[in-house]
C-alpha cells in the first residue's frame, strides 16, 4: 500500500493525543509507520465545531465537521466521539466502505458490540477496542487471544479510576463521600456531573465487555447488576479498615452453576489481596484461570496520554493487517451461557447491625442467619456510642445473594435489632 489513510473522529483529551502522534513530522509517526509496514497518514479529524478553540495542536486543514464524508476516504477509522450515536452509524458506514475501525467506546461496545463485529466480518475488515477498558492496560487481547486456550473462572476489576480515587481518599483521610468527590473534581479525575462514575454505569459497561470476552458468551448491558458507591459512608470505610479490609468498587464476572454472574458493586477486599493496593485513579484487573492461575493487570486506567497508547496500538495492528492482507477473523461469542440474576450470585458478606446490648441478642441474630441457611464465619461486637446499644459486624461464609437478602429482611423485623447499618459483599478472599 502507498499509505494507510487514517480518519480520526473526535478530538477531546484522547483524540488530541492521537492527533499529536499522527501529525506530519512526528517522530512517533515514523516509528508507527515502520511497525505498520507502510506510511500512516492522518487524512482528517472530525469535530463538532470548527470554531471551538480546543484543538490548537491539530492542523486546521485537517479539521472537518463532515464525519460521514471523512470515513468514506479512510482505510482505518479511529472513533473517540463516545456515546451511542452518531458513533454507531459512523462506524457501520466506515466498515461498509471498507475501513477497519478502532474505538475506545465502551458504552457502544456494551450495547452494539456483536452488531459491529458481525458487520466487520461481513465487510472483510476488523474492529479493535483495547482502549475501551482500563485505558493503557492491555486486558482485551489477553482475554480474547492469550487465554483462548484456557478456561477463565473469574475476573475481578477495578475499572473506574474516579471511584477508586474517591474510595482511596475516604480510606486514607477519613473524608466522607461528598468531600472525596469534590477533591476528585478539583484534580480533574471526576466530571462536573460524576453520576456515570459514582452510580457505576461506566464500570457496568466495562463489566459486560470483560465478561463477554472472558466467557465467550453474549452479555447484554441490561443483564449486569449495578450498584454504585453513593451509599458508601465514612463509617463503612473506617469499619473496613479496622477489620483489615478496604472498600473497592468491583466489576465481578465469574462462572457459576448454570451460567455466568456479572455484577458491579462496592465490595470489601482483604488488604492482603493485590487489588487492595490499587491506589488513586489507577485501574487493575485480576484474572483467575484454570491453567494460568492468577494474573494481575495494573496501570493507568484513564487520561488522554495513557489511553492514546492503547488506541495507537490498535491502529498499528489494524494498519499492519491491511498491509499484509491478513484476513479478518470472527470475534463473535462461541457459547451461549445465561447471565444469572444477582439473587443467584454466591459470595461472602459483612452485615453491620446496631442492636440492643442485652443477653440473648447474639443468639437471636445467629438464629436468623441459620434459618436462611447462611453460615456465620465471624462476629465482632463493639460499643455503639449510645447507652444500651451495641454494634455487630457479622461476616458470613459463602452464601447465595437471595438467602442473604432474606436474612437482612428478617433482621429488620427482629425486636432487638435497631437497624441494619450496612451490607457489603466480601470479594477476593
Amino acid at each position: 500500500m502507498a499509505s494507510v489513510r487514517v480518519a480520526l473522529l473526535g478530538c477531546g483529551a484522547v483524540g488530541t493525543e492521537v492527533a499529536r502522534a499522527l501529525a506530519a513530522g512526528s517522530a512517533l509517526l515514523e516509528e508507527l509507520s515502520q511497525r505498520a509496514g507502510a506510511p500512516v497518514e492522518l487524512v482528517g479529524v472530525a469535530v463538532r465545531d470548527l470554531a471551538a478553540p480546543r484543538h490548537p495542536e491539530v492542523d486546521r486543514e485537517l479539521l472537518t465537521t463532515d464525519a460521514a464524508g471523512l470515513v468514506r476516504r479512510a482505510d482505518v477509522v479511529v472513533e473517540l466521539v463516545g456515546g451511542l450515536e452518531p458513533a454507531r452509524t459512523l462506524l457501520l458506514e466506515a466498515m461498509a466502505a471498507g475501513a477497519s475501525v478502532v474505538t475506545g467506546n465502551k458504552l457502544l461496545l456494551a450495547h452494539s458490540g456483536p452488531e459491529l463485529e458481525a458487520a466487520a466480518l461481513a465487510a472483510g475488515v476488523e474492529v479493535h477496542y483495547e482502549a475501551a477498558v482500563a485505558g493503557a492496560i492491555p486486558i482485551i487481547r489477553p482475554l480474547r487471544d492469550s487465554l483462548a486456550g484456557d478456561r477463565v473462572q473469574r475476573v475481578l476489576g477495578i475499572v473506574n479510576g474516579t471511584t477508586n480515587y474517591v474510595l482511596d481518599q475516604m480510606d486514607a483521610s477519613g473524608a466522607d463521600l461528598d468531600g472525596a468527590v469534590a477533591r476528585a473534581q478539583e484534580l480533574g479525575y471526576a466530571e462536573a456531573d460524576p453520576t456515570a462514575d459514582v452510580e457505576g454505569h461506566d464500570a457496568a459497561a466495562k463489566a459486560a465487555l470483560l465478561a463477554r470476552l472472558a466467557f465467550h458468551t453474549p452479555v447484554p448491558l441490561s443483564a449486569v447488576h449495578r450498584e454504585g458507591i453513593a451509599g458508601v459512608t465514612a463509617d463503612d470505610v473506617a469499619a473496613a479498615r479496622e477489620a483489615g479490609l478496604v472498600v473497592k468498587l468491583l466489576a465481578t464476572c465469574e462462572r457459576a452453576p448454570g451460567g455466568v454472574s456479572v455484577r458491579v458493586h462496592p465490595a470489601l477486599v482483604p488488604r492482603s489481596h493485590p487489588l487492595a493496593g490499587v491506589r488513586g485513579a489507577f485501574n487493575a484487573v485480576f484474572v483467575e484461570a484454570e491453567a494460568a492461575g492468577e494474573l494481575m493487570f495494573y496501570g493507568r486506567g484513564a487520561g488522554g496520554r495513557p489511553t492514546s497508547s492503547a488506541v495507537l496500538g490498535d491502529l498499528v495492528t489494524a494498519a499492519r493487517h491491511r498491509v499484509d492482507g491478513v484476513p479478518p477473523r470472527s470475534a463473535a461469542p462461541t457459547t451461549r451461557m445465561p447471565v444469572l440474576p444477582v439473587g443467584e450470585a454466591r459470595t461472602r458478606y459483612q452485615v453491620r447491625l446496631r442492636v440492643a446490648d442485652r443477653p440473648g441478642v447474639l443468639a437471636a441474630v445467629a438464629q436468623v442467619f441459620a434459618a436462611r441457611g447462611v453460615s456465620i464465619e465471624t462476629v465482632r461486637q463493639t460499643p455503639a456510642g449510645g447507652r444500651g446499644a451495641a454494634a455487630l459486624a457479622v461476616t458470613t461464609h459463602t452464601a447465595r445473594e437471595a438467602d442473604l437478602a432474606g436474612c437482612v429482611g428478617d433482621l429488620t423485623g427482629l425486636g432487638s435489632v435497631e437497624s441494619v447499618t450496612s451490607v457489603l459483599r466480601v470479594e477476593g478472599s
